[in-house]
């Protein structure tokens, strides 16, 4: 097949992408030491890192943070200065600015131009747009007996227990993958998405953007996705994905799916090759209820959002953005762990704050052999391992054709990819069960709830396996039921000033605080990523909530919550809040605390 001028020139583009950009999904590598996440300023569009696109945050305040105009005057001004090409191509969902470079840009190019960007006090980020790739590995066959990872006591999910109380009713779960190709033991559940790859280089559909989120394959040849790359099938990722979810149950037919009243709306980001950062945050706003530009309105807004696709370095401030605004929305984000049996501080998006990161097990409990491990993961959960048995594997919804849609059918993936929709379906389980959780609970909930692994886990597997039925039976009929103590005394956060607290004086308790105490914070401020918040126990322990960030969305509004088992529950506690850069002031509205 030839290829194109346009798609040769992105490819040439991907194929020299640094590696701490761009990975590929082995089920097995060598076993990387344990790291500690890199600081973000050491992490952001770094000089040396070759890229087509940036994405551009500018500070709240900034006339090109909201106007299009000024966005693309200051490219311009760019490219005088630098002498690159640098053109303005739209306005993510996030308010951040896509600009392209020019055609075939060196490292120092782009490397100029980033310097230029950061040396504007109207900048708050700059970095590469990336290209993610599915997390998924291996195919195979099908039926309810043969799906262990739901219901097996050495290392099933423990799901068939939750049923009794929820079957996922009222909860949309957006499936931000491949796209959906027809299949009849899914069709019922599925509701309205999107597809947003811009690229027809990558969208393969003959088009750009549209309504239409249906999955024609992203099927490529060898060489095509980088020198080197060897030539696959069309994996049909984002139906396996979804009908682990929410496949129909009780039909006489295929699978069962976890979440099986749920809804899932596809979302599409990842075609031929992978996906860019830039499309993958549009969507993450849109499946969350922001507002995107030139999208319509989502009227399937999702509680819940499955992210089974990753790739290489630290997680950017632009998806960062995408993440925070999605869960300020009441959205949970549950993202693969990453197949490259390293450290997950090494794995975006999965070591982004304001994520579920999932590791995969195996079936007798242990941690797969290619799952990505470490601090950053909060759950592992069955992802399967084919070396031995296909049957090993998970399950779920696929189709057979080998480029192109063809007949439907059933087969086995390993990955965390596929471990990564348990949790998703728990997620959505649990909000049909208590719709009132906020993310964090959510989160807390499923962490608290865990059984041990059955198996071992060098590296770290977070707080261990999932367990549905437990977790459903521990929220279900609301979580808040304890008694809350509030502070309705507004406090000025001075600009760039010293810290303010706001004394909450607690009494008539016995004992300590609970382990999962609720932290909920009302504040308005016109770029919240100047924020550090810290709750003051009575004893003057601090324990951090917010550390400042690149995040140019305005206010904070959610509920953290705190290990404060060790803190006695008497006595006067404090929110403690400071402002740390320059230009943007705020107000602490409330905040409470609930036992």
């Amino acid at each position: 097949m030839r290829t194109s001028p346009q798609l040769r020139r992105k490819l040439i583009s991907v194929a020299a992408v640094s590696a701490a950009l761009l990975t590929a999904v082995p089920a097995s590598a060598a076993v990387a030491q344990e790291a500690a996440p890199r600081p973000a300023a050491q992490t952001e569009a770094a000089p040396g890192v070759q890229a087509e696109r940036l994405i551009v945050g500018y500070k709240s305040g900034a006339s090109e943070a909201t106007s299009n105009k000024a966005a693309a005057a200051d490219a311009e001004s760019k490219a005088e200065k630098t002498g690159e090409d640098v053109d303005f191509q739209r306005r993510l969902g996030t308010g951040a600015a896509l600009v392209e470079l020019g055609t075939h840009p060196t490292r120092a190019s782009v490397a100029d131009v980033v310097a230029q960007y950061k040396a504007d006090p109207q900048v708050a980020y700059v970095v590469p747009d990336r290209l993610n790739k599915p997390t998924a590995v291996t195919p195979n066959d099908t039926e309810y007996s043969k799906q262990w990872d739901l219901f097996e006591s050495t290392a099933g999910m423990n799901v068939p227990g939750a049923w009794d109380t929820t079957t996922g009713s009222g909860v949309t779960v957006a499936v931000i993958d491949t796209g959906y190709v027809t299949h009849s033991d899914l069709a019922t559940n599925i509701v309205g998405g999107y597809d947003f790859i811009s690229d027809t280089a990558v969208s393969v559909d003959g088009n750009g953007r549209d309504s239409n989120p249906a999955d024609p394959g992203d099927w490529y040849n060898a060489n095509e996705c980088g020198q080197g790359i060897a030539a696959s099938g069309s994996s049909w990722h984002g139906t396996h994905v979804a009908g682990t979810i929410a496949a129909a149950t009780n039909n006489g037919k295929g699978v069962a799916g976890i979440a099986h009243g749920a809804k899932i709306s596809p979302v599409r980001v990842l075609g031929k090759c992978g996906g860019y950062d830039s499309d993958i945050i549009d969507a993450i706003t849109w499946a969350s209820g922001g507002t995107v530009s030139g999208v319509p309105a989502n009227t399937n807004v999702a509680k819940v959002i499955n992210m089974s696709l990753g790739g290489g370095g630290a997680c950017s401030s632009a998806t960062q953005s995408a993440i925070n605004g999605a869960v300020s929305r009441g959205t949970s984000v549950v993202v693969a762990a990453g197949n490259e049996n390293q450290n997950v501080s090494n794995a975006s998006p999965a070591n982004c704050s304001n994520v579920i990161a999932v590791a995969a097990t195996n079936r007798s409990g242990s941690r797969a052999s290619y799952s990505n491990y470490g601090s950053l993961v909060d759950i592992a959960a069955p992802g399967g391992e084919t070396r031995t048995s296909t049957a090993n594997g998970i399950l779920s919804t696929l189709n057979s054709g080998t480029k192109t849609p063809s007949s439907e059918n059933y087969a086995y993936y390993q990955g965390t990819s596929m471990a990564t929709p348990h949790v998703a379906g728990l997620a959505a389980l649990m909000k049909s069960a208590n719709s009132a959780l906020t993310p964090a609970q959510i989160e807390s909930a499923i962490k608290a709830n865990a059984r041990a692994l059955p198996g071992t886990c060098s590296g770290g597997c977070g707080a261990g396996l999932a367990d549905a039925a437990k977790t459903v039976q521990a929220v279900k009929g609301g979580t808040s039921t304890g008694t809350t103590f509030s502070s309705t005394a507004a406090v000025a956060i001075p600009d760039n000033g010293a810290a303010i607290e706001s004394p909450i004086s607690v009494t008539g308790r016995s004992g300590n605080a609970p382990s999962a105490l609720q932290v909920g914070v009302d504040i308005t401020h016109t770029y919240r990523g100047d924020l550090v918040i810290d709750l003051v126990a009575p004893d003057g322990s601090a324990y951090r909530l917010k550390s400042a960030a690149a995040d140019s969305a305005d206010n904070v509004n959610t509920t953290y919550t705190v290990n404060a088992s060790s803190e006695a529950a008497n006595g006067t506690w404090k929110l403690r809040v400071q402002d740390t850069a320059a230009q943007d002031t705020g107000t602490l509205n409330s905040w409470k605390l609930t036992f």
